[in-house]
């Protein structure tokens, strides 16, 4: 009975890890679909805007990206064979590897003039964007009779001026009444 229960044992356990293993390679497969489906977009839309250097040392950081992806396959990979080999793996240790693969990858796609001129384009239209916005909405407010920004801004400089004004006649009147 104890060779029955053991064997039962072994395979609840060959079940386990065969599910474990097989979950763990679809998660490594979706997370390198997830990496590839991202450097191709990245790529894609760099091709759209920048120049064939660029496009190069994109393409360049974007592997070197990668390369820090698979490293991180790798290692992960390994500490799940040798979990499985019975040796004791810190399940944080994987999520350390695969934020420190993260941390890498981000570093080499960041630090390339192709991503910061992607950066850059995309501030801008976003500025040119948000002006469009507030111009729409200071035309809103004003069919609707109400107080901008602008508004605001234009009856605080003329109360600067008046006082200003003021200032300079208040003086004037001062030298005159000091002359009689």
């Amino acid at each position: 009975m104890t060779n029955d229960a053991s064997g039962t044992f072994d395979g609840e356990m060959d079940a386990f890890l065969e599910r474990m293993t097989e979950t763990y390679m679809n998660a490594l497969d979706r997370n390198l679909d997830a990496q590839s489906a991202f450097l191709e977009s990245w790529m894609d839309s760099m091709e759209d805007n920048l120049s064939e250097e660029r496009i190069q040392e994109g393409y360049e950081g974007s592997m070197h990206a990668y390369e820090a992806w698979m490293d991180a396959a790798e290692t992960s990979f390994e500490r799940m064979g040798s979990a499985f080999q019975g040796e004791d793996v810190d399940p944080d240790e994987f999520q350390d590897i695969w934020l420190s693969a993260a941390n890498e990858a981000f570093k080499e796609m960041m630090t390339t003039t192709a991503f910061a001129a992607a950066t850059g384009q995309s501030i801008e239209e976003a500025m040119n964007m948000r002006q469009q916005i507030d111009e729409a909405s200071e035309e809103t407010l004003h069919a609707l009779n109400f107080a901008t920004v602008g508004d605001v801004r234009e009856v605080g400089e003329r109360l600067v001026e008046l006082e200003r004004r003021q200032h300079a006649i208040e003086q004037k009147l001062d030298q005159v009444l000091d002359e009689l």
